[in-house]
């Protein structure tokens, strides 16, 4: 099948999605990778440092809602696999799907840019430049950390917790006074392993918005397995009736011991943890709200406490990043980047996006329809609509998905699979289809 030539940058969860879509059209590609391996943030010990992933994690997400619709988890697997299995996981699909020969390994891309004639000249690490008719942006988002920006000094260790591996490396972390910031997933874990009393440590958790906790299991099942919106149904009523159910099923977050969230359940992303509450409600860890400021080793609370730390790590989230484009063409400025459907950039028709989202409750799957739109796109079976109509859109989809949440960076991105799903699969490509058989019948 002819078409036009395709680059892929990264060959993480969405390269590798996106190249094995790829290869199902027949169309002319390579994926550019900066690592030696394939899985982006799941490769713990990256080579080229994109791994979030610590020793002890894993996965929030059950395996079920996981999995890849045309690739399903091992069956022996657990309900939540430890990182080493989805690595294992994404080895096997890469495998089974004759991937990695489409791969450049330790070959990333250095600089991107339109080419005059069209398509895009990219400087690559060890083969020069090289010209793509289209891009394909896959370099993932859970790699650039951010701190927590605060007015002083904190003299002690400051670390984020990008760099965490265990309670060992890369610094000895027993014995100390830590604080920790943030209250996502990674905040959780990291607060429950620093807080075990084997470790000899006082740690605090430090939370500006507090958060809602969600059990992994409920009814013996895997929680998750019961989450499913419907888009029949309009999704603010949705979001009253989990709010309704939330406390009689997992509790108020103060009744544990976190700050009163400023915010209703599903208004900002929930934390997933079964042990938090026990660790909190134990007295093995304790909860503050903002920080104030630093002021040498003594960190000063907004409710006016003030405490001693040794150390304090940063679980505060990730910049949206693209290295290889010159800030001024392509940026994600507080990690604010317009894309339609979260694919298109408007006004480049030759440029598409994967994987860009923070899906509930799931992420393999949401990149799958991501590259079922942008195969078709490639051979011509979809069409986006005008630059003023994605425009508008975007903003629609902005409403829809994100105004109910609190206004941080962490919640650019947010929205529900289910309905994403659904909306492209029975609206959009189809939609998309017409637009480009009535392009053609002009033609």
């Amino acid at each position: 099948m002819s078409g036009p030539t395709v680059a892929v940058i990264g060959a993480g969860i969405s390269g590798l999605t996106m190249s094995k879509m790829l290869a199902d059209y027949g169309l002319e590609f390579t994926t550019f990778e900066s690592s030696d391996r394939v899985g982006g943030n799941w490769a713990f010990g990256n080579p080229n440092g994109h791994s979030s992933a610590y020793r002890s994690l894993h996965i929030d997400t059950s395996k079920h809602q996981l999995s890849f619709k045309d690739f399903p988890m091992p069956e022996e697997y657990p309900d939540f696999p430890h990182h080493t299995q989805i690595k294992d996981y994404l080895d096997s699909y890469a495998d089974a799907f004759d991937i990695r020969r489409h791969i450049e390994f330790e070959n990333g891309v250095v600089h991107a840019r339109r080419a005059e004639g069209g398509g895009w000249d990219l400087d690559t690490q060890r083969t020069g430049t090289r010209h793509f008719d289209v891009l394909l942006v896959a370099n993932g988002h859970h790699w650039d950390p951010r701190f927590a920006d605060k007015p002083g000094e904190f003299t002690g260790l400051t670390m984020h917790s990008h760099a965490y591996i265990d309670p060992r490396t890369p610094h000895d972390l027993t014995g100390k006074r830590i604080l920790i910031i943030g209250l996502g997933n990674s905040a959780a874990d990291i607060a429950v392993e620093l807080s075990s009393k084997t470790l000899g440590n006082e740690v605090v958790i430090s939370t500006r918005s507090s958060a809602w906790i969600v059990p992994k299991y409920f009814a013996g099942k895997p929680a998750d397995k019961y989450y499913r919106t419907s888009p029949h149904i309009p999704f603010a009523w949705q979001r009253k009736f989990v709010q309704v159910m939330q406390p009689a099923t997992a509790g108020r977050p103060e009744d544990y011991g976190l700050p009163t969230p400023n915010h209703k359940f599903f208004e900002a992303h929930p934390t997933q943890s079964v042990e938090l509450p026990l660790r909190l409600g134990s007295g093995d860890l304790r909860a503050k709200g903002d920080i104030e400021r630093w002021d040498g080793s003594t960190v000063r609370f907004a409710d006016g406490t003030s405490e001693d730390f040794d150390v304090v790590i940063h679980a505060t989230g990730y910049n949206i990043t693209f290295p290889f484009f010159d800030e001024d063409h392509i940026s994600a400025p507080e990690n604010h980047i317009r894309l339609y459907k979260r694919i298109f950039k408007p006004g480049t028709d030759d440029l598409a996006f994967l994987g860009f989202a923070q899906a509930t409750p799931t992420l393999f799957p949401f990149v799958e329809c991501q590259t079922r739109l942008v195969a078709a796109w490639l051979v011509g079976r979809y069409a986006p609509p005008s630059e003023a109509e994605m425009e508008r859109v975007i903003d629609e989809d902005q409403q829809k998905y994100t105004a109910h949440m609190v206004q941080r960076p962490r919640h650019t991105q947010q929205l529900d699979y289910f309905l994403y799903e659904h909306d492209l699969r029975t609206k959009e490509i189809p939609a998309g289809q017409a637009r480009a058989e009535r392009s053609q019948a002009v033609r």
